[in-house]
C-alpha cells in the first residue's frame, strides 16, 4: 500500500510503498477514506515532540473509512462497514476505562503515535478504536474523518468538561481546527458564544456559523472588550484552545465568580495561577483531552441531525501531505485540511 513515512523532526514525509497490514485478534483492516490534518503531527514533525513509537512511523489520527477485512475474534463488525478510527486505544480493564474516562486510559496507546496511523492507503486498528457511522449521516465519508478529533475533542470540552448548558455566556479563546468546531457546539447547547482569534477569516468564518459577537485580540485588549461584551458578572466558562499561557490567562480573567476554565490547547510552557483569585472566588480550571467512546454516540447524533457539521475547507491528495503540514505549522489554515489517499 502507498502510505507517508515519517523518518524523524525536521523531515519531510516520504511517499513510499509498504506492505500492507494484517488485522490481528480483536483488529480489523479500514481502508482509508480520509484522514484530518491536526497540529499533533505539526509538533511531531517540526517542533521535536517526540513519538511513543520511534520513526519510521506513519503518522496520522483523525480517520474515516471502510472496514476491508475483521481479524480472528471479532464480533459486530463486518467488511463494508463504515466506521471512524478514533485516536486513543484504550485498554478496557483500568480505573479510568472502567469509570468511562477512557480517553485518559492508564495504559492508553495512540493511533499515529504509538501505532502507525491514516496517512496511508489502509491502518490497521483494534476495535476498540472504531465508532460505526449510521447510513443516513448528512456529510460525505471522507468529511466526515474530522468527527474521530477535531469535533470530538471539541465537544468533550464543551459539553462533558465545560458542562456548557443554555443560556451560559460562553468564550472560546482560538477559533482554529478544533476551535471553529467548539464554536457550533456551544451554539447547539443553546449558549452565548464570544470567539476570540488574531485571524480576522477565522472570525469571520465564526460568524458565518452563528457566533454571537467576535473579538480580535490583535487589535483591542481581549479581556477588556469581553468584559464590554458580557457585562458583569462575566463568563460562565472559557476554553483555551491554543495552549498558550497569555491566552489561558486572558480566557482564566474573563471569568465570573465560580466560572471554570477548561485548558484544551498543548504547551509546554508553564501558566502562573493566580491562587488567591483560584480560592477566594472558587474557580474550576480543568483540562480536556479527546473525548471517551461514550460521547462519540452523542457527537454523530448531532451531526446525524443537522446541528453541528465538520468544516472541511482543503482537501489534499496524500502526496500533498508535506504541503497541508506546512500550511498547517504556518497558521494559514481556516477549519480542517483533510487528506484523501485516493
Amino acid at each position: 500500500m502507498k502510505a507517508a513515512v515519517f523518518y524523524g523532526p525536521g523531515k519531510e514525509l516520504q511517499i513510499e510503498e509498504v506492505p500492507t497490514p494484517k488485522p490481528g485478534p480483536g483488529e480489523v483492516l479500514v481502508r482509508v477514506a480520509a484522514t484530518g490534518v491536526c497540529a499533533t503531527d505539526v509538533h511531531y514533525v517540526f517542533h521535536g515532540v517526540p513519538t511513543g513509537k520511534k520513526p519510521p512511523l506513519i503518522l496520522g489520527h483523525e480517520i474515516s473509512g471502510i472496514i476491508e477485512e475483521v481479524g480472528p475474534y471479532v464480533t459486530g463488525w463486518s467488511p463494508g462497514d463504515r466506521v471512524l478510527v478514533i485516536p486513543t486505544v484504550s485498554c478496557g480493564m483500568c480505573y479510568n476505562c472502567l469509570t468511562g474516562r477512557d480517553n485518559v486510559c492508564e495504559n492508553m496507546k495512540m493511533i499515529g503515535n504509538d501505532l502507525d496511523g491514516g496517512y496511508a492507503e489502509y491502518v490497521k486498528a483494534p476495535v476498540r478504536a472504531l465508532v460505526k457511522l449510521p447510513p443516513d449521516l448528512p456529510v460525505s465519508l471522507e468529511d466526515a474523518s474530522v468527527i474521530s478529533d477535531a469535533m470530538a475533542t471539541a465537544y468533550h470540552a464543551v459539553k462533558t468538561r465545560g458542562k456548557v448548558g443554555p443560556g451560559n455566556k460562553v468564550v472560546i479563546f482560538g477559533v482554529g481546527g478544533l476551535g471553529i468546531h467548539a464554536v457550533q457546539i456551544a451554539l447547539a447547547l443553546g449558549a452565548f458564544v464570544v470567539a476570540v482569534d488574531i485571524d480576522p477569516k477565522k472570525l469571520e468564518l465564526a460568524k458565518q456559523l452563528g457566533v454571537h459577537e467576535v473579538v480580535n485580540s490583535a487589535e483591542v485588549n481581549a479581556v477588556d472588550e469581553i468584559r464590554k461584551i458580557l457585562g458583569r458578572p462575566g463568563a460562565d466558562v472559557a476554553f483555551d484552545f491554543v495552549g498558550n499561557p497569555q491566552v489561558t490567562d486572558q480566557a482564566f480573567r474573563v471569568l465570573r465568580t465560580g466560572g471554570t476554565l477548561v485548558v484544551v490547547g498543548y504547551s509546554e510552557k508553564t501558566w502562573n495561577l493566580p491562587l488567591n483569585r483560584l480560592m477566594y472566588r472558587e474557580m474550576t480550571v480543568l483540562g480536556s483531552l479527546g473525548s471517551p467512546l461514550s460521547d462519540y454516540q452523542e457527537l454523530v447524533q448531532l451531526v446525524r441531525l443537522g446541528k453541528v457539521k465538520p468544516i472541511v475547507t482543503e482537501r489534499y491528495k496524500l502526496e500533498q501531505i508535506n504541503e497541508a503540514l506546512r500550511k498547517l505549522n504556518e497558521g494559514k489554515v481556516i477549519g480542517r485540511q483533510i487528506v484523501i489517499p485516493r
